[in-house]
């Protein structure tokens, strides 16, 4: 038995599979001929799954071995992003606006590549291989939802992969503790009065107000929390005024904030609430702050992170440890409730995650269909 050989066997399937979720992405929540055509695929190969509501499907292969077997989860998102394609590969985006520019569609087709493999060596294992097609990662939703709908009963270990654009084509890597931030999203809105340009004293500036606020958010990096705990607090959006000559009466404000610590990402929202309003207050304004909690801290497993590793070096010889980053990612949920390593999978390319002209290798599908398949047959079968 030789997974990675496996793997090459299916890879034109997988890259077939994956042009066509690519030529037809769709929205978080919104994935539904995706989720049909995972349905199908798995019709074809005879695997037992069911559809989750509104989106994404949960298939199992159980092991025919004797034994009473452990449940393993191997995870892949399917949803897209509200980006227009600008590469011009023959398969790019046929849904204006939307466009597969983080991944998942390579993510959901090595994860069937990895159904095809496990299926033909269920009488090699005891227990059951879960894969979830997740719905709705960029939105933070998509990871509650599939737990809701009891993705992880029963399960005793669960792996992620997400393809890495600008790295070598086919390394995998991953590191112990926290590996991605805690990703919120927060709106400020200001209220002021507005007046004429020339009479100050008259009107309460929103500008002066919003500007004065952006700059003592950032006292929470430098003075609400330990120095040696990671913290982003990024203002991205401020939209204020309509004229040179009127003094704005209203300003909004959009961020996000990015923490590593879960006890840090309890406490920024009433931090956070009491610099704006305190702030406006000083500048007789009022403010209003609406936070939203996105992402948890996603914290991989020790044990979970070296299974992984030593499976990944059965497939491939580029294996190596990383360190954490600032991105949110929902596989957060997960490590929450149950033992749980997320892994990068390099794959080339010229430009990151999230932008218009997102390039992968098709290369790394092999590696990462073989991944999937030996991590989940590895927890399985050893000790």
């Amino acid at each position: 038995m030789n997974i990675r050989q496996m793997a090459h066997e299916v890879q034109d399937k997988v890259v077939a599979f994956r042009r066509d979720l690519h030529m037809h992405p769709e929205a978080s929540m919104n994935e539904f001929r995706t989720s049909k055509q995972i349905a199908a695929a798995l019709d074809e190969l005879g695997v037992e799954y069911r559809m989750l509501d509104p989106t994404g499907v949960i298939a199992e292969i159980h092991g025919t071995k004797p034994g009473k077997g452990k449940t393993v989860a191997l995870r892949g998102d399917i949803d897209a992003l509200s980006i227009t394609e600008k590469t011009d590969v023959p398969f790019k985006s046929c849904n204006d606006g939307l466009m597969h520019a983080c991944g998942h569609d390579t993510h959901a087709s090595m994860l069937l590549g990895s159904v095809m493999v496990l299926n033909q060596l269920k009488d090699q294992f005891c227990g059951t291989v879960r894969f979830v097609f997740q719905p709705a990662e960029e939105v933070g939703k998509g990871a509650a939802l599939c737990i809701e709908q009891g993705c992880l009963e029963g399960v005793d270990g669960m792996f992620g992969v997400h393809i890495g654009a600008m790295k070598p084509c086919g390394k995998i890597t991953s590191c112990a503790g926290p590996r991605s931030a805690a990703t919120d999203w927060f709106t400020i809105k200001v209220k002021g009065k507005a007046g004429h340009g020339s009479a100050p004293h008259n009107c309460v500036d929103a500008v002066v107000c919003g500007s004065a606020i952006v700059m003592n958010l950032q006292t929470m990096v430098s003075r609400e929390f330990p120095p040696v705990q990671p913290l982003v607090v990024t203002v991205g959006s401020f939209h204020s005024g309509s004229r040179f000559n009127i003094i704005a009466g209203d300003a909004v404000m959009e961020g996000t904030v990015r923490s590593f610590d879960r006890d840090i990402h309890k406490q920024v929202p009433e931090v956070m609430k009491r610099i704006v309003q305190e702030t406006a207050a000083a500048y007789r304004c009022e403010a209003e702050v609406i936070y939203n909690e996105i992402t948890e801290v996603l914290i991989n497993d020790k044990d979970m992170v070296e299974r992984g590793l030593a499976s990944a070096r059965k497939v491939t010889d580029l294996v190596d440890y990383d360190t954490f980053g600032m991105g949110g990612e929902d596989f957060a949920e997960y490590t929450k409730y149950v033992p749980a390593a997320f892994f990068s999978l390099g794959a080339d390319g010229e430009f990151p995650g999230h932008s218009d002209y997102f390039w992968v290798n098709e290369d790394a599908f092999e590696v990462g269909t073989a991944f999937y398949a030996q991590s989940a047959f590895d927890f399985l079968t050893e000790e």
